[in-house]
């Protein structure tokens, strides 16, 4: 990330992504999770993504789905399409919304070096309907992929929300102009559909030199029938924040929830939540049905590919709920989110839900 030096003196730093006042999650310089601060060393970061014992991963994972979506969904029916790791595409109110997409061949900074997708994309790129917003959560390849959202600006001009800094990133990298905001940020999408940024238990970088330079969030995007809680990735913490979006944004209709890329526990748990911890957000947040991702896709962890949904169908019954109401999705399956009865989540089997004040 920083420029090259033949001469060999120590090269200029990246320049900052963002500027701005200090916070409490953002130093002046770089930003951090209040309650969580990162620790972990460089040296960790190998032992735990190099040098761990790994469960072999197929060389293909072919999904047995493959969407192609409708141009668009009225009034208040939900379609939930998974097209690959952290990629869906939400249709609701006339508005499609695509969150962090990568049809990219690697999740990585190299054509050929890094993770590399064991499944094709569950929606081809030349079948997706007119995309109207992208919700970007934080920098990591798996996540902000520049050729990706090149390639959709150019088909559909949409307009890119994304946490602070990675607007920056964009404009470098691909000319692409986004419209990057804070925590707690409230942002119109149409008359009745808005997008809020709120915390999540991560952290960000491009590169060795610019760790935490750009922010990471999660949305809730709110609409008249009920609100829908994104999540790219997180860590649980003290699960506060999950609990604070049902509070403050219930009922929540539906959540897109990572279940993937947990291991070994000891380094991903400050950044990454493990199935049962994936459940707890579901009960936290009060949200009526959820979709995994996060998994099957890209090979980033030490855990099995099939790991996540068997851990997930365990810890479902433990907790007390239905498995329909909490799908891990394949690439190309669609998710067709019942309403909410009575303007609530259910309270039947094991979710506190919530009510908006």
């Amino acid at each position: 990330m920083e420029n090259s030096n033949p001469s060999g003196q120590r090269a200029a730093p990246v320049p900052p992504y963002y500027r701005g006042a200090v916070s409490d999650h953002f130093d002046g310089e770089r930003f951090f999770n209040p309650e969580q601060p990162w620790s972990k060393t460089f040296v960790q970061a190998m032992r735990a993504l190099v040098l761990a014992p790994r469960e072999p991963w197929p060389g293909a994972f072919p999904s047995p789905f493959r969407d192609r979506p409708p141009a668009r969904v009225d009034g208040g029916r939900l379609r939930v399409a998974l097209v690959g790791h952290a990629t869906l595409l939400l249709q609701t109110r006339g508005l499609n919304i695509l969150t962090d997409p990568v049809w990219s061949e690697r999740a990585s900074p190299f054509p050929f070096a890094g993770p590399r997708r064991v499944n094709p994309p569950g929606i081809a790129l030349d079948e997706l309907p007119p995309i109207d917003v992208v919700l970007v959560t934080h920098n990591h390849y798996d996540h902000l992929d520049l050729p990706t959202l090149a390639e959709i600006a150019r088909r559909h001009r949409p307009r890119i929300v994304t946490p602070l800094g990675n607007d920056t990133i964009m404009a470098r990298g691909a000319a692409l102009e986004a419209e990057a905001y804070d925590w707690g940020d409230r942002v119109a999408l149409s008359d009745d559909v808005a997008v809020t940024l709120m915390p999540a238990v991560h952290w960000s970088a491009r590169g060795v030199r610019d760790r935490r330079m750009a922010l990471w969030a999660a949305f809730v995007i709110e609409t008249p029938d009920g609100a829908i809680y994104h999540i790219g990735d997180t860590g649980f913490g003290d699960g506060r924040h999950f609990a604070d979006v049902g509070r403050r944004f219930g009922p929540i209709r539906h959540a897109n929830l990572p279940i993937g890329a947990y291991e070994p526990r000891w380094f991903m748990r400050d950044q990454h939540v493990e199935p049962a911890e994936a459940v707890k957000i579901f009960q936290a947040c009060g949200a009526a049905s959820a979709a995994g991702h996060h998994w099957g896709t890209f090979r980033l962890t030490a855990e099995g590919i099939e790991r996540p949904p068997q851990a997930l169908a365990r810890a479902l019954p433990a907790a007390g709920i239905a498995p329909e109401r909490f799908r891990a999705l394949r690439p190309g399956e669609v998710m067709e989110v019942p309403a909410l009865e009575n303007g609530t989540a259910s309270l039947e089997d094991g979710s506190p839900g919530h009510a908006r004040p």
